[in-house]
């Protein structure tokens, strides 16, 4: 499918352990993963207490659940956390992934 990237995309899961997350539920304010599309690919960050990971993965709407295909980085060494409790999970633009200009315009 497509890359699809969206603003203000958070939702909360209780999945525990290292696997696909299954969505909670749009957080108050933002809209759900389902904004990202059935079989499409987006970056995301996920935060479980003080771990927090960075990477591409799948939404998909059946079961409303997003795999975590590759981690950029994360607080286990560039690893898949491990998710207790209950954490947020929402779309970001990674840094390794962003394109930047110096003050004068050009590429930095």
């Amino acid at each position: 499918m497509a890359f699809v990237v969206k603003d203000r995309v958070k939702e909360t899961t209780t999945t525990t352990g290292t696997g696909t997350v299954t969505l909670a539920g749009a957080a108050s304010g933002f809209q759900a993963f389902s904004a990202i599309g059935d079989g499409n690919t987006t970056h995301y960050a996920i935060v479980s207490g003080t771990n927090w990971e960075v990477g591409l993965g799948t939404y998909t709407s059946s079961g409303t659940t997003l795999s975590r295909d590759t981690v950029l980085e994360s607080s286990n060494s560039g690893s898949k956390i491990t998710l207790a409790g209950t954490s947020d999970v929402f779309c970001t633009y990674p840094a390794e992934k962003s394109v930047n200009t110096n003050d004068i315009g050009t590429a930095a």
